[in-house]
């Protein structure tokens, strides 16, 4: 039987839902003009509103510090005038970009004399569940207006008041474009009970896409009734080749590993040619410890780097989002594939390499969404992608795969004239 309490935060789910479906039927009659104006609108009122934000954040960030948060989940959480800026930036690509709303992507005329074409399509109404990330806020609201889709967003607690600062900017921006300011609404009462409700609107709500950890991610795809794209978490590999130059490669591994350790496109785990052990460890490890990364290594990266400590087997499967890193030396490059598709989570990988065949065979073999050669793993982003932000990192393989940006967010319909036909 519903408690009292149930009834009043399913009514609460509800009414955000009816004003999100209301909300979305205007939304998707703004033409690609009137949307990209309200973007711009909403940059800019962000940039003005630094001051606003920083102070709600930094209620957010000292309470975060009370609480013990880890160093990477609190960098996740700040924001300074120039991350404000960045989001503002994202917002001003997405307004740049083609809208992908309407689209033809086929066209074909049947032997009946039928004409189908395939036109892509918002969502409708996107639900969002993240964690202590303020600039997921603003994506989910940029890519969620420029493709047609209203958007209710429940945030971690840690980053409530920052949320709800840059909800209620881009809420009053969109007032003076006079567009419905619930094409994006915040979910606002912290109650767990709240999250599994919201995860259960299906009659209101037509995709779920989950942002945080491993914990967030399994508990919605676990309990969700609504159709969900996982955003999985990032156990990130570089494999070092035989063949690598070690003028890139030092670099490469030490900007994936800490250019920002607490994201989930930072390098975790290290695997190292056998044959190149003895003059390619030594280096590492200077490097590493320069930044002080602790290397948790198996026996020959033990012996080659005085200070590294034991790897235990499940540190090869870990995305630590620390200053930490498993590493283990390997025969071929067979072997590597073979460790990495055991040990990923499907996000980002690569191989440090000059040999091309060798490339390949990674590239090819490599079961992830995003595998490069020669580059750090950090680039696996919407806005280093070009898409202007993203709404996360797809692992999995339905419908969307690496970083989704405006057309991960659409779906599409077929429109079929005819001119009389009946089916015999």
């Amino acid at each position: 039987m519903e408690t009292a309490g149930m009834t009043e935060i399913n009514e609460y789910l509800e009414s955000l839902g009816t004003k999100a479906q209301e909300a979305k039927s205007g939304l998707q009659r703004l033409t690609t003009e009137e949307k990209n104006k309200a973007l711009a609108a909403s940059a800019e009122a962000l940039v003005k509103a630094t001051d606003r934000l920083l102070a709600a954040n930094d209620k957010d960030y000292q309470n975060a510090q009370k609480d013990g948060m880890a160093q990477g989940l609190l960098d996740r959480l700040k924001l300074t005038p120039q991350r404000i800026e960045a989001m503002a930036e994202g917002l001003r690509q997405i307004a740049d970009l083609p809208d992908p709303v309407g689209e033809l992507m086929e066209a074909f005329d049947r032997p009946n004399g039928l004409h189908i074409e395939k036109v892509r399509v918002p969502m409708g109404v996107i639900g969002i569940i993240c964690e202590a990330r303020p600039n997921v806020t603003v994506d989910a609201f940029g890519l969620g207006f420029k493709t047609g889709n209203a958007v209710i967003l429940k945030g971690g607690t840690a980053a409530f008041y920052s949320n709800k600062a840059i909800t209620e900017v881009i809420r009053e921006a969109l007032a003076v474009q006079r567009i419905d300011e619930n094409a994006f609404q915040l979910i606002e009462n912290n109650d767990r009970a709240v999250t599994t409700a919201f995860m259960r609107l299906k009659s209101h709500v037509d995709l779920l896409i989950p942002r945080g950890g491993a914990g967030l991610i399994r508990s919605v795809v676990e309990n969700s009734t609504i159709p969900v794209i996982e955003t999985g978490t990032g156990n990130c590999h570089i494999f070092v080749d035989e063949t690598a130059d070690f003028d890139k490669a030092i670099p490469i591994i030490v900007n994936a590993k800490t250019q920002r350790i607490g994201v989930c496109n930072a390098c975790e785990s290290l695997l190292i040619h056998e044959k190149i052990a003895d003059s390619f460890l030594p280096l590492l490890g200077e490097a590493l410890f320069a930044k002080q990364v602790e290397i948790r290594g198996d026996e020959t990266v033990l012996k080659k780097i005085p200070g590294a400590l034991p790897a235990a087997e499940e540190d090869y499967g870990r995305e630590y989002l620390d200053l930490i890193v498993s590493a283990k030396t390997v025969s071929s490059l067979e072997e590597a594939i073979t460790h990495i598709n055991r040990y990923n989570t499907g996000h980002s990988d690569a191989i440090l390499t000059e040999d091309k065949k060798r490339a390949e065979k990674f590239l090819q073999e490599v079961d992830a969404a995003c595998v490069y050669v020669n580059a750090s793993t950090r680039f696996t982003d919407g806005f280093e992608f070009g898409f202007g932000a993203e709404i996360g990192i797809s692992t999995q393989k339905l419908h969307a795969r690496g970083p989704m940006g405006l057309k991960e967010l659409t779906s599409y319909k077929y429109q079929i004239t005819g001119n009389g036909q009946v089916r015999p």
